[in-house]
This record gives structure tokens, C-alpha cells and sequence, in this order.
């Protein structure tokens, strides 16, 4: 990373590497091509400056919201996939950061939503199917995907242990009490909401802060404003106790904040974590 410069963000990283603080990102970008690599010369920028540890993106961010149709079309699914494909590539211009997200892909001879984790040297590895799909106007998910294979399984990256709940996923609040059993630190939920639905879906996303014992993290997609979808932004950070700590907007639509993964840890102690099933 030579030839960067130091910033004050960077210079807090040093700090924060003798303690379990982990520094994280999270964004609302546009799936439109020329909007989306704007934002995402912006992203690398904020990145660069604030020198993130770990990076949320939104669900299915490298393409237009092909679920808008109800009509399937393999020719658009095999576009999404190429372009995910594609911009994957261009993950690197982030690095160091560690990189979640979620992809179009094929798996086992079915089409699904598939989170994954991007870091160097390892590449982009599989850690999550989304498996509660929504099917009405504006998001036909299980017509043109399947569920995945059911599994809600923690993964470690860097100092951090995550859990996937991809935006639907959030809604059942099962897999957030199984994973404050399995001690996560982070809850990470990509989202395509819409504007209007915000209040709601904050209040899914302290609740299963709360339930978990973790940090809640979410990264949504945002519209243009002449698409059929209708994704709003509004990208979080909320803490173990239910606080949201932060919230992307229009005029700032990238936010970066030190988690103390220890207060995760200590949270699995306190109410409601502690009470026995």
C-alpha cells in the first residue's frame, strides 16, 4: 500500500489494531452503469481515506433490479451474473478491506442469491444462500431464483465473527437468537428496500441487533430516478443494544464507524441474550 496517503482515518486504524475495534463501512449505491461507477470511484475514495477494515455492499449491487419483471428472462439473468462477474474484479481497488455482498449464481443447477466474502489474497468465497424469497410487484424474487439451501452458518473475517441474514432473511428472528449462541460480532443484512418502507425496516433491523447480541450492519441499493425499481437508500449501523448508530442518506451516502467487537461479546451476557429457550 505504499505510496498511499496517510489520513486521519488511517492513522486511527493503527490505533484502533491494539484493540478488538474494528472500522466498517457501509454504503447505498445505484445499480444504473454510469451511476454505479460513480459512486463506486466515490466508495473507493471514502474507503481510501477512512481506511475501513470491512466494507457491506447492497444486495445484488453490479446490475439493475432485475426482479422489477415478473417475466423471467434468461438473457437478463446470465447480464446479471456477467456483470457481478465482472465488478468483482474491480474489488480489489478496496483492498485492504475485507468485502461482503451478494451475487446472482448458479449453484447446484439452481439459480440463487448468493452472499459472499471477498478479501485479499483468498478472492470471493460462498457464505450465505438467501432462502426467504419475497414474490409480488416489484420484487418477483422466488420467480426468478430459488431458495438456497437453509443454512445459517457464522464465518470469521478478520477479527470478526458474521452472520448472514440477506434482506428478507432478516424477518425471521430465529437465525438471529442461533446466532448470539454462536457468538457473532456482526449481523450483516444487504438490503433492496424501498424509500417508503425505511421506518419498518429499521425497526427489523434493531430488533434483530437486539436478538443477536451483534451489530447490526445493512447496505442498501438506491434508485435513479427515472428506473422501475424502487430501492431508497438508507444504510445502518446499529448497535447490540438497539441503538442506531448511524444512517446513510442522499448527501452522505457512505458511513464509517469503529465497532467494539467486545461490546458484541459482552452483550451474549445481558438481557434478553442470557434467558434460556
Amino acid at each position: 500500500m505504499s505510496g498511499i496517503e496517510d489520513t486521519p482515518g488511517r492513522r486511527i486504524r493503527r490505533f484502533l489494531t491494539y484493540i478488538n475495534v474494528m472500522r466498517v463501512t457501509v454504503c447505498q449505491i445505484h445499480g444504473r452503469p454510469e451511476d454505479l461507477a460513480r459512486d463506486w470511484d466515490d466508495l473507493v475514495k471514502h474507503v481510501q481515506v477512512e481506511a475501513s477494515e470491512l466494507v457491506l455492499l447492497p444486495e445484488m449491487p453490479f446490475y439493475h433490479w432485475f426482479p422489477v419483471s415478473r417475466q423471467v428472462e434468461d438473457e437478463v439473468w446470465r447480464s446479471a451474473v456477467a456483470a457481478h462477474d465482472e465488478w468483482l474484479g474491480r474489488l480489489p481497488t478496496l483492498t485492504p478491506a475485507i468485502i461482503l455482498g451478494t451475487r446472482p449464481a448458479m449453484r447446484d443447477g439452481k439459480r440463487i442469491n448468493e452472499g459472499f466474502v471477498w478479501w485479499y489474497p483468498a478472492g470471493c468465497q460462498s457464505r450465505h444462500q438467501k432462502f426467504y424469497l419475497p414474490d409480488e410487484e416489484g420484487y418477483w424474487e422466488a420467480t426468478w431464483y430459488e431458495r438456497g439451501d437453509g443454512a445459517f452458518t457464522p464465518f470469521e473475517a478478520g477479527e470478526a465473527k458474521i452472520g448472514y441474514q440477506i434482506c428478507t432473511d432478516l424477518w425471521f428472528t430465529q437465525h438471529a437468537r442461533a446466532f448470539s449462541r454462536k457468538g457473532i460480532h456482526l449481523l450483516a443484512a444487504p438490503r433492496a428496500t424501498p424509500a417508503a418502507t425505511l421506518d419498518k425496516w429499521i425497526a427489523g433491523g434493531r430488533t434483530a441487533a437486539v436478538i443477536s447480541g451483534a451489530f447490526c450492519i445493512s447496505s442498501n441499493r438506491i434508485s435513479s430516478e427515472d428506473e422501475e425499481a424502487d430501492q431508497g437508500g438508507g444504510s445502518w449501523i446499529i448497535d447490540p443494544n438497539g441503538e442506531v448508530l448511524g444512517l446513510t442518506t442522499k448527501e452522505d451516502p457512505f458511513l464509517t464507524l469503529d465497532l467494539d467487537l467486545s461490546e458484541a461479546d459482552r452483550a451474549k451476557k445481558s438481557y434478553p441474550r442470557y434467558v434460556a429457550d
